[in-house]
């Protein structure tokens, strides 16, 4: 383990931290992190607007891990501390409660990541909130280690039968949340389908007692579990299932005792009053209410057991066996509590956390995952008061990786140095007070007691040593893992060098060709996009980012414009005008464009004219880009030339072939939405000449399993291009300013919060000129494919992954454009977040 940023605020007095201060962060499947600290800084001031220092707590700053600096600091209104903070499962929207048993559901603002309002608030009248959790949608996978070598993504994660929490009509999960308050209360608010909130109470059992910690999981059966303690070890660890349903437009809570436990140790005469407090309880897994980890604490120290419920027979006396016979066929089963493992006696934990990837921890899946040595989502982390933070099983918490904290510089293995025998500087030392593990489990982010954010690389090997294509297996596993379930990928690439880009996104092209075509087609824009976050990790492959991001732009086009066609005949026909135009241009190789217009029903294409005139940026840059890449042809031997990939991508020339028919189509009902060309004599008939070139490229490369080289007569073609036809500069997304491509030197960045990261990449002196952008130069709406200005007065918004920028407020009025526009109202078509930008950053 190593860290990979540290992120801080702008140095103030040291009385502004308050020591006993709870501090909690929640890291969502988008890789938004929300987090509290009790320090304060200029943003804090003007947002709590004289609020007392003890009050900062109440503030909840959200960042997205790829511009860390960029924090959003959210006057929450909270009257208390902030004591639990729980993201959906979709990563959008976040729940915050606290010591005065407020709860708010928070969203973003027009879906960017740094506006968020609050949507919901329910109140449990001063009863602080010990526990919460979203209720669950009934969604559940198990990813499965020991098939990790299988050409099928669904035998690799398999789709585990679990029922949602609560269900609409027609079997839909209804949405909502479960808390639990410390005077021993279960509330659960209900999202209805009008947006309004249906809250309901009940107490966990007849007898109210006092609940210091507790936690929450469900069951397959829809049911929930909650498990709760008064904080003292010598009382037990209470379980209950709790069943949620709505009965005549009312919600209803039934409650149920579960089997209980207590802590193992404290059954020594010896140890028993040597940890007197429960610090910590934790199911887990969400998913899995049967595996319990507790931590006991003092001031010197901590034990951690983890505890397992089985069903187990019931001893039967014999006297039944005589009287009923049936009785002694059928043993009675009971559900009871069982360790599984504990710990000696460790240093004094101050926060854990517990993986979210599921993996199956079958014998087999085990089996193969300490052969193979793949540690993500076996571990969990305890982090100590000395600084350190230990990785254990999270079966037999035996110990598999340590981290010292950034005071040592260096990370070891736990059997090398236990830490209880290190050496400790005196005076207080830095230590994390809350603790979360990415989705994949590859990394860690920390708020350590001076406010300050760490992010951790987890090693996927946990330092083991591997070849290199047993870690490439590991990561293309995880990255398949990510495209299949949506999850955002960026905690993958922390562990992906340069050298690897090229041999990852091969094997993953393979992988994903061996899918059947329905899964291809759901994870078509997928792929391409993981393709392109890997290739910007190298100079090498840099060039290729483009065109993938190209590739994704010119799918959404061809999208946007085949779903303006409308059949002639109101009668359902068997395939679509779009259908029928792609199969008429894959069958007629003929390189005349009217020669092809001929086979299609031109009817099909009638559209209004303020339509066709609305569309003409997108047409513009299909025709550009189409010219662009015939005039590079001749240049494909430089790989470094972005457009590369596309010379024999066959799927993608076809797709331009059939957008320039449609064109073509278009312009003969209002020619100004023809793409526009500067070409040398007047009677050129520009269309037609990018349309035989294109074809005649296609037929080199429609069969991608057989690519054939480019004959002479067509590259000495290409090469009169530049001298018939104005070649554009095409305008490639902007250098990403996000801090995953300054991280490949595996050294620790200092990073201030509201103070943007500016050194230039590791691969900034090999990009090449096209990638780079002058002080001077004009600012592109990426998107909508207009101009801006050099400086722009608009707000904008940029796309967290891939950096691309587009107005915030739409300038078009038209059906068609807002059509366009919808494709990419909530994410960048690679699928990253939005945030606003400033205009002088745009």
């Amino acid at each position: 383990m190593e860290v990979g940023y540290v992120c801080e605020w702008e140095k103030r007095p040291k009385s502004n931290h308050c020591p006993t201060t709870p501090l909690v962060c929640a890291w969502s499947c988008r890789n938004l992190i929300a987090f509290t600290t009790d320090l304060k800084n200029e943003e804090e001031e003007k947002a709590a607007s004289a609020v007392p220092i003890t009050d900062l707590s109440r503030m909840v700053h959200i960042i997205d891990t790829e511009h860390p600096w960029d924090v959003t600091s959210i006057n929450s209104g909270h009257s208390e501390v902030i004591s639990c903070l729980e993201w959906d499962q979709s990563g959008s929207r976040l729940l915050s409660a606290d010591g005065d048993g407020q709860i708010k559901c928070w969203a973003m603002t027009e879906h960017l990541v740094n506006s968020w309002e609050c949507t919901h608030t329910s109140n449990m009248d001063r009863d602080p909130i010990v526990a919460l959790s979203w209720l669950h949608n009934g969604v559940k996978l198990a990813l499965h280690v020991e098939k990790s070598g299988s050409t099928n993504f669904g035998e690799k994660f398999s789709r585990v039968k679990f029922s949602p929490s609560l269900t609409l009509f027609g079997g839909k999960p209804m949405e909502g949340w479960l808390a639990v308050t410390v005077s021993g209360l279960v509330t659960v608010s209900l999202l209805k389908p009008n947006g309004a909130l249906l809250n309901a109470s009940e107490t966990l059992c007849r007898l109210r007692g006092r609940v210091a910690l507790a936690d929450i999981a469900f069951t397959g059966g829809g049911n929930i579990v909650v498990a709760a303690t008064d904080g003292s070890s010598s009382s037990p660890v209470q379980f209950y299932k709790v069943c949620v349903s709505v009965v005549n437009e009312k919600c209803r809570i039934d409650t149920e005792l579960l089997p209980s436990l207590f802590m193992r140790y404290t059954t020594d005469p010896v140890r028993r009053d040597k940890y007197p407090a429960v610090t910590h309880l934790k199911f887990l897994t969400r998913e899995n209410s049967e595996q319990v980890l507790l931590c006991a604490s003092s001031q010197m120290g901590s034990i951690v057991e983890c505890w397992s419920l089985r069903k187990e027979g019931l001893p039967v006396n014999n006297i039944f066996h005589q009287r009923s016979p049936a009785v002694g066929e059928k043993q009675p089963m009971i559900l009871k509590w069982r360790i599984l493992s504990a710990t000696n006696d460790l240093d004094r934990v101050s926060a854990v956390a517990l993986p979210k990837l599921p993996i199956s921890i079958s014998n087999t899946d085990l089996k193969v995952a300490s052969d193979t040595k793949f540690c993500p989502g076996l571990g969990l982390a305890l982090a100590f008061h000395d600084g350190s933070i230990h990785v254990l099983h999270r079966l037999s918490l035996h110990t598999m990786g340590v981290y010292y904290g950034s005071s040592s510089g260096s990370s070891q293995r736990g059997g090398e140095e236990p830490a209880i025998k290190r050496q400790r500087a005196g005076g207080p030392t830095v230590h994390f007070k809350a603790l979360q593990f990415s989705w994949t489990s590859l990394a860690l982010v920390g708020v350590d007691n001076h406010g300050k954010l760490h992010m951790i690389r987890v090693s996927p090997s946990m330092g083991q040593m591997l070849d290199m294509n047993t870690l490439l297996r590991h990561l293309l596993f995880l990255l398949e893992y990510c495209m299949v379930t949506g999850y955002d990928w960026w905690d993958v690439l922390l562990h992906v060098q340069p050298g690897m880009v090229h041999n990852l996104v091969e094997r993953l092209h393979e992988e994903y060709m061996r899918q059947n075509q329905a899964l291809q087609q759901v994870l078509s824009t997928r792929i391409v996009a993981v393709k392109a976050s890997l290739c910007k990790l190298s100079s090498a492959t840099a060039a290729r980012a483009c065109d993938f991001h190209a590739k994704l732009f010119l799918i959404a086009i061809s999208s946007t414009l085949k779903s303006l066609l409308r059949p002639h005949v109101l009668s359902t026909p068997d395939k679509s005008p779009g259908d029928r135009l792609a199969e008429i241009c894959t069958k007629n190789t003929d390189t005349d464009i009217d020669k092809v217009m001929i086979n299609l029903k031109t009817e099909e294409f009638v559209l209004d004219g303020p339509p066709l005139q609305s569309l003409q940026q997108l047409i513009q840059w299909v025709g550009d880009f189409v010219l662009y890449l015939m005039a590079n042809l001749p240049n494909q031997g430089s790989v470094v030339c972005p457009g590369f990939g596309f010379l024999r991508d066959g799927s993608s020339l076809g797709m331009l072939r059939e957008m320039m028919v449609m064109i073509r189509i278009w312009g003969l009902l209002k020619p100004g939405c023809l793409p526009s060309y500067t070409a040398t004599s007047d009677n050129q008939d520009s269309m037609s000449l990018l349309f035989r070139l294109l074809t005649k490229l296609w037929l080199c490369s429609r069969d991608e399993g057989h690519p054939q080289e480019p004959d002479e007569s067509l590259i000495d073609e290409c090469c009169l291009l530049p001298s018939q036809l104005l070649v554009p500069s095409m305008d490639w997304l902007p250098v990403n300013d996000g801090v995953i491509t300054k991280m490949q030197n595996k050294q620790a960045l200092r990073l201030q919060f509201g103070k943007p990261y500016t050194l230039p990449s590791l691969n900034a002196n090999t990009q090449v000129d096209i990638f780079s952008r002058s002080p001077g130069s004009q600012r592109m709406d990426n998107l909508r494919c207009l101009h801006m200005g050099v400086y722009p007065t608009e707000d904008s918004k940029a796309c967290t992954r891939c950096g691309c920028v587009t107005m915030l407020r739409s300038p078009n009025k038209t059906n068609a454009m807002k059509q366009w526009e919808q494709r990419w109202i909530k994410n960048c078509l690679c699928g990253g977040l939005w945030r606003r930008t400033p205009p002088t950053l745009s």
